[in-house]
């Protein structure tokens, strides 16, 4: 069993109280990915933390899912979702891999700050093009280290001993963009933010049939 919720869980009430750090770049996400949302749509979110931004995009969907491997940082998003009206929005304690959901149920899937987080992205990725429907699109907002600081590969295997930080896998952003061309995606979307040489923003397409 993955055991990384564990420290996710020790820190959850700790992240919820964090202020973002580029409040100007997260709107610009938020924005972009509005692009791409519709009233007719389900969406899945995996890896969505404490619920905050999925409570931003559920009110432009049909019905919207989070989902986490950490049962206090849902419990923590149940709590934001009870002092809201929305009634089109679920969260549930699972992993992309144990989801319960048919090949090609949503229309799209958002993987933020999550992929450089994961044992295998390759298998996550492969997931997330089954999960989606022809044209679907999947959003991803991923921390690409190899591009710039390579040498962390070497001091995150301690750091994670020691329960300091959770796993974190390095890779370049052209590694990432190979993951997703390789199983058939097709990337409509890149960015960079200024603030941070580190995050890689990409919207990605699964073809129509």
């Amino acid at each position: 069993m993955d055991q990384s919720y564990k420290f996710w869980d020790r820190i959850a009430e700790r992240y919820a109280k964090q202020p973002i750090n580029d409040e100007d770049s997260y709107q610009k996400k938020l924005a972009i990915t509005q692009q791409y949302l519709a009233p007719s749509m389900n969406v899945l979110e995996f890896g969505c933390g404490t619920g905050s931004t999925a409570l931003l995009h559920a009110p432009h969907v049909k019905h919207y899912l989070g989902i986490d491997i950490s049962p206090k940082m849902i419990e923590i998003s149940q709590s934001k979702l009870s002092q809201s009206n929305l009634n089109n929005i679920d969260f549930e304690v699972t992993t992309l891999d144990n989801l319960n959901a048919a090949k090609e149920t949503y229309d799209a899937i958002l993987g933020l700050s999550i992929l450089h987080l994961l044992e295998d992205r390759n298998k996550a990725i492969e997931k997330v093009y089954e999960l989606l429907k022809p044209g679907g699109v999947f959003v991803s907002n991923t921390a690409c280290l190899g591009d710039s600081m390579g040498y962390f590969r070497y001091i995150a295997p301690i750091g994670k001993f020691f329960g300091l930080i959770p796993l974190v896998k390095v890779f370049t952003r052209s590694q990432l963009e190979t993951s997703l061309e390789t199983v058939g995606f097709s990337i409509e979307r890149r960015w960079v933010p200024e603030s941070s040489k580190l995050v890689y923003f990409i919207v990605a397409r699964k073809p129509m049939d």
